[in-house]
């Protein structure tokens, strides 16, 4: 079955260069003691079967997480949806068995445990070519299951025309949404700015985020 994880890639989106953050490497902070790199490994890895994270540094610095570590495949700093491209050929190559990528932002601690078994269900409820997540009726388009047979679609829309928008390349596609429930805080909330990391930490030490 699709939501089977030995059957589904994870992909941990790190590649970014992180300018409003003040460069360097996001993924690395630390939150209540944790790094957010870790964060999302301990949410993603029961999710998946192969995890593989997604960087533009030096691979080196990641050893300690016990993950392969795969560059974007095409140059620039192409946004999201290099990562994406990354993580779908990576599986091709390095996990055959793999049919779906799961896409995981290594800026987000509290995403849902969840995610890939309701993104999933929703792709074969609809009949879908991919799935993202919506939470407070926003769709949050990298935290997403990708068929890993697209790899060339995607391939070509990056490199022959150039396309960044993670929107606009998914709207040629049959796209299913699984909400989740913002109510009592955006399980998607993310980390861009110093003041976010301040923000995360009032939301742990006020376990609003369970």
């Amino acid at each position: 079955m699709l939501h089977e994880p030995k059957n589904i890639c994870g992909v941990l989106l790190a590649g970014g260069q992180s300018r409003r953050m003040g460069g360097g490497d996001k993924c690395l902070l630390s939150l209540d003691g944790k790094k957010l790199l870790q964060r999302i490994v301990d949410t993603a890895l029961p999710q998946v079967g192969p995890l593989v994270l997604n960087t533009n540094s030096d691979p080196a610095i990641f050893k300690p997480f016990g993950l392969p570590v795969a560059s974007d495949v095409v140059e620039g700093f192409a946004g999201p949806l290099a990562g994406v491209l990354t993580g779908l050929e990576w599986a091709r190559e390095n996990a055959p068995e793999c049919d779906w990528v799961a896409s995981f932002p290594c800026d987000a601690p509290f995403a849902p445990v969840d995610l890939v078994v309701r993104l999933a269900a929703a792709i074969e409820a609809a009949g879908a070519d991919m799935a993202c997540a919506t939470s407070g009726g926003r769709d949050q388009p990298v935290f997403a299951l990708w068929r890993v047979g697209l790899a060339a679609e995607l391939r070509a829309a990056l490199i022959d025309e150039g396309l960044r928008k993670v929107d606009v390349w998914t709207s040629r596609y049959k796209l299913a949404r699984a909400e989740f429930d913002a109510a009592n805080g955006d399980p998607f909330f993310n980390i861009n700015r110093p003041e976010d990391l301040d923000a995360a930490a009032d939301i742990v030490r006020g376990n609003l985020h369970g």
